[in-house]
């Protein structure tokens, strides 16, 4: 019977061990996290989602500070087309981040970066250009295109001189989105080096609309590695989305593909940027308390556990400290549904916003609970203590219990002493 540590994912001169661990932001995939995955043979990834912020957190830098001293007369004013982000920071505190881990970084392994184009942060073309740039500049092995089609993204770096020397990646969910991007790229001779293909079952922003359930991620799959062999194309297809065990891994890649992107089960690694009580909400979470819902300013529906304090919260707009999600006319879906339930209770100290998240405060916060939908099985992954709470796990045990494991089983980890 085969393991997954019997294929191996080939990118260049590269032969890694076949597993990716995802880039959850903002800062859950941390650079210890990165560099576990690095050290094991595999692929990890950190995010550069809300870098200044993660910057200010893990560096001791005071970027979220300063922009809003500069921003402060603004915080009451419903037009936020004047806060901007400087742009020489935005670079700087990329290249603090990708230097924290490379400089690390030990192993056979790579670490990439997840690269999101939904932060739009006021000046989406320019931003995006910076973060990029800044990442390759600072020696990041790879770079995941995310939460977006990234039309544009590879022509805005292909003058730099990493180009085609570091790995490129995009995450889609259905061939068509394959063929646009293919066909938006092909003026710049250049191929992405890998397609992560992420089903409907995924953690956080979807790639499908609300009828998410009526899809399939090993059809998707298979779709994606048949359209790109009649395009004669040999590009190695990356599932993500649901892969909760080694056997899951493995029947995917017996099927073809090349290696598997897996998250969830990293969440409730001690290495995992999530502060620990919110991990032992992940590991309580039933079914039924994991929801797809469109409260996310990004217009993507989002998976999360309902229980999450942001769910409803009312929290005034943090453009002015945050802003990461104003788009290019300085707007955003979660200040005017603030700015319209403030209008509906005159007076009121407080309202609640139903429809729409702070998303960039409460991600900051630890807030919002996004999940993969397997969560609730995570609590079989490891043994329940007296005080009711669940034993943590070290990402190595994880990746190896995805590495070795057969027969649809889970290793749990050695018992803490009582």
């Amino acid at each position: 019977m085969k393991r997954v540590d019997d294929f191996r994912l080939r990118l260049g001169k590269h032969e890694l061990v076949p597993i990716m661990i995802g880039g959850m932001g903002v800062d859950i995939s941390t650079t210890d996290l990165a560099i576990e995955a690095a050290r094991l043979g595999g692929v990890g990834h950190i995010s550069d989602a809300m870098i200044n912020t993660v910057a200010d957190r893990r560096y001791n830098t005071k970027y979220v500070k300063e922009k809003l001293a500069i921003y402060k007369y603004n915080v009451n004013n419903e037009d936020k087309s004047a806060v901007k982000f400087d742009l020489g920071i935005v670079a700087e505190a990329t290249r603090l981040h990708v230097d924290s881990a490379m400089s690390r970084k030990q192993g056979s392994g790579l670490v990439f970066i997840n690269c999101m184009e939904k932060l739009t942060m006021n000046a989406p073309r320019e931003t995006l250009k910076v973060r990029m740039t800044a990442a390759l500049d600072a020696g990041i092995d790879g770079m995941t295109l995310a939460a977006g089609l990234h039309l544009g993204s590879f022509g805005l770096i292909e003058d730099h001189p990493r180009f085609r020397d570091a790995k490129l990646g995009i995450i889609v969910s259905s061939v068509r989105a394959l063929q646009l991007f293919l066909k938006k790229v092909a003026r710049t001779n250049r191929l992405p080096d890998y397609v992560v293909v992420e089903g409907p079952l995924a953690g956080g922003h979807l790639g499908f609309g609300m009828d998410w359930a009526q899809y399939d991620l090993a059809t998707i799959v298979a779709e994606v590695m048949q359209f790109l062999k009649n395009e004669h194309l040999d590009i190695p297809v990356i599932p993500a989305g649901g892969i909760f065990t080694g056997t899951d891994a493995t029947q995917f890649l017996e099927a073809g593909a090349a290696a598997v992107q897996v998250a969830t089960r990293f969440t409730v690694a001690k290495e995992c940027g999530l502060p620990e009580k919110v991990q032992q909400e992940y590991y309580r979470a039933s079914e039924d308390d994991i929801e797809v819902n469109q409260i996310s300013p990004t217009g993507y529906p989002m998976r999360m556990i309902k229980s999450s304090p942001a769910i409803g919260d009312g929290i005034r707009p943090n453009c002015e400290a945050y802003g990461y999600l104003l788009d290019a006319n300085g707007k955003c879906s979660y200040v005017a549904a603030y700015n319209r339930e403030v209008a509906a209770h005159p007076g009121a100290r407080k309202v609640s916003v139903p429809d729409k998240t702070c998303l960039c405060t409460h991600m900051r916060n630890f807030d919002l609970w996004t999940c993969g939908h397997l969560t609730y099985r995570l609590k079989d992954t490891t043994h329940k203590l007296a005080d009711g709470s669940y034993q943590l796990l070290s990402a190595e045990h994880i990746f190896k219990d995805y590495q070795f494991s057969t027969d649809q089983k889970v290793a749990l980890p050695e018992p803490v002493a009582a």
